[in-house]
């Protein structure tokens, strides 16, 4: 994962949401946590449109699958990168050893 001052946000609401999952996988794997593990899930969409959100949501949905994890979907005005449109932010629980 590349260091916060070297992010280079591009693409739209979609690619960012794949980038962002696919970000959150890799944390998920050195965590040794399943995507099952992930027991509540908030997304972030700078959006100026409803259909913004509903990208960002057919991701989420075709990312996890099955697992129908409990998310909170919001629509905020700016994020903390330039170009930056998209931010998740998950919670996982990891069985004990």
């Amino acid at each position: 994962m590349a260091r916060p001052e070297t992010i280079v946000f591009g693409g739209g609401v979609a690619a960012q949401t794949r980038q962002a999952l696919s970000n959150m996988d890799e944390v998920l794997s050195r965590c040794h946590v399943a995507l099952e593990g992930v027991v509540f899930l908030r997304i972030l969409v700078v959006a100026t449109e409803p259909e913004h959100l509903g990208a960002a949501w057919t991701v989420v949905r075709e990312h996890f699958g099955d697992h129908d994890v409990p998310a909170t979907l919001q629509g905020v005005s700016v994020l903390g990168y330039p170009g930056q449109l998209v931010e998740v932010e998950p919670i996982a629980a990891r069985p004990p050893r």
